[in-house]
């Protein structure tokens, strides 16, 4: 239908971005929008949207982080410590009594080799999780379109409905003014004329009531765009859409019950609530395979640097090129006489390293491959892969609530659009006859030879048709919309 050719390429392009920058911005004042304008407005102000944006952002964060948990960790440590009174000499390891002033550095790192594949498992989990965001974007998209698109309809079909009641009360008027002026001359009772004037009170009381409806319509519109309901922005009108009578021939959707099943088909594979249902089955069903991972042995590589300075640390003897003679406490036998030894050592003096000296000397390496074997960690293990398991059975569980929503939907639908059909053929059939009676009502009426009861009759029972054909024809139009919608996307 060209209906729908049209809707869904203005639909295209403000899902694709594209009307965003070239849409112009909604003034207050008599604006005539468009379809595409309702539809970029909405979706720039949806809150519903936003929340899903930021959904989809922290998707795409764990998916980042998932994947950086594969890096190795680094980690930098340093003291500073001052005490007094009897102490362990940190260099030496020995008890003195004296103030210690000592500093203490490391550096460790750490890389995970095997741990269940639990890393990897994680990364394929939270990119399903991102990707299950990307399409719960996409249905907060589809969902504001199809609010905006129904809304829409409705002020279109208030605009319509208002335009008919004034032309009714347009004739009903000249009628009564004509009526008015044969009383004067005589010819008719004035009974007559007080049931024409009757009927022009209520046609303008049925103005009132439509202008009310499409009022209350069109603030439902502002309200789906999230714009203020000020008075002046009330005013706005929309534009028509080029809509074809509904007939049986105009879709395979009416011949039968059965017939929606191929767009029920179709819109599995496209509707993104159903994508991100199925995207989030399969991220929990990883969810349980990291969960299990807790219950295999994990193997990590440690490596570190630790170093330390202390005020009372190892000294070192600096020579000075002299020799210094010392008695030793034995003797030695000359001569019968006992003569003292004499030891001689280079001179010099004991000297504390200094920081950098220390630091370096004291330098420690190591390098560790750690093996941990769960055992028993109070089931703590065996509750985490209960949780992830109920986890994903509660996420098939909404993906066939998901997917049984979908087939409602697209049977009630197809159902609202036969149904649409069938009154459209009968109202219109209606409407032909009416106008038919009606003409003849009104041709008997101005003859005299009716009375004014059964003309009021006759043009009701034809504004009600009128009424009830414009009803029909949009609601055609929004199923028909709706089921395109689910079978060929947006």
């Amino acid at each position: 239908m060209k209906f729908n050719l049209l809707v869904a390429g203005l639909l295209w392009l403000a899902l694709q971005g594209h009307g965003f920058a070239q849409t112009p911005a909604l003034s207050p004042t008599g604006e005539r929008l468009s379809l595409d304008q309702c539809v970029t407005a909405a979706l720039q102000n949806s809150l519903l949207l936003r929340q899903a944006q930021l959904q989809l952002e922290s998707g795409t964060l764990q998916l980042t982080q998932a994947r950086q948990d594969r890096l190795p960790t680094l980690s930098l440590f340093g003291s500073q410590a001052l005490s007094a009174g009897r102490n362990i000499n940190p260099s030496t390891n020995q008890f003195i009594e004296q103030q210690v002033t000592s500093n203490n550095y490391q550096v460790g790192a750490s890389v995970t080799v095997f741990n269940g594949f639990a890393l990897q498992n994680a990364i394929r989990q939270a990119d399903l999780f991102r990707q299950a965001g990307v399409q719960g974007v996409q249905g907060a998209r589809y969902l504001v379109t199809l609010t905006v698109i129904q809304n829409y309809l409705t002020v279109l079909t208030n605009q319509e409905q208002l335009e008919i009641t004034r032309r009714q009360v347009g004739v009903t008027r000249a009628q009564a003014d004509r009526t008015r002026k044969i009383v004067a001359a005589g010819v008719l009772a004035e009974g007559n004329l007080f049931d024409l004037e009757a009927q022009l009170a209520n046609d303008e009381l049925a103005v009132v009531n439509a202008r009310n409806t499409l009022d209350l319509s069109k603030l439902t519109l502002l309200q789906t765009m999230n714009l203020p309901a000020s008075t002046d922005l009330v005013n706005f009108t929309v534009e028509p859409l080029p809509l074809t009578d509904p007939t049986i021939e105009s879709s395979e959707i009416l011949a039968g019950p059965n017939a929606a099943r191929p767009v029920y088909d179709a819109a599995l594979q496209r509707m993104p609530d159903v994508k991100a249902a199925e995207l989030r089955v399969r991220s929990d069903a990883l969810g349980v395979k990291v969960a299990r991972a807790s219950t295999y042995p994990s193997l990590t590589l440690n490596g570190g640097l630790s170093t330390l300075y202390s005020s009372v640390g190892l000294q070192r003897f600096v020579p000075d090129g002299t020799l210094v003679e010392r008695t030793s406490d034995g003797y030695v036998t000359v001569g019968g006489v006992q003569q003292p030894v004499y030891n001689s050592s280079p001179g010099g003096a004991y000297l504390n390293y200094n920081y950098f000296e220390q630091l370096r000397n004291n330098l420690n390496r190591s390098v560790s491959l750690n093996l941990r074997i769960p055992i028993i960690n109070g089931f703590q293990a065996r509750n985490r892969i209960t949780t992830a398991i109920i986890q994903q059975k509660t996420s098939e569980v909404a993906a066939d609530n998901v997917r049984l929503l979908l087939r409602q939907q697209v049977e009630q639908a197809a159902a609202s659009l036969r149904a649409a059909a069938n009154r459209y053929q009968a109202t219109t059939g209606q409407v032909r006859a009416l106008e038919r009676a009606f003409t003849t009502a009104e041709s008997r009426f101005n003859a005299g030879t009716l009375n004014s009861a059964d003309y009021v009759l006759a043009k009701n029972n034809l504004d009600r048709a009128r009424t009830n054909l414009v009803q029909v024809r949009y609601d055609y139009a929004l199923s028909t919309q709706i089921l395109n919608i689910y079978r060929n996307g947006l």
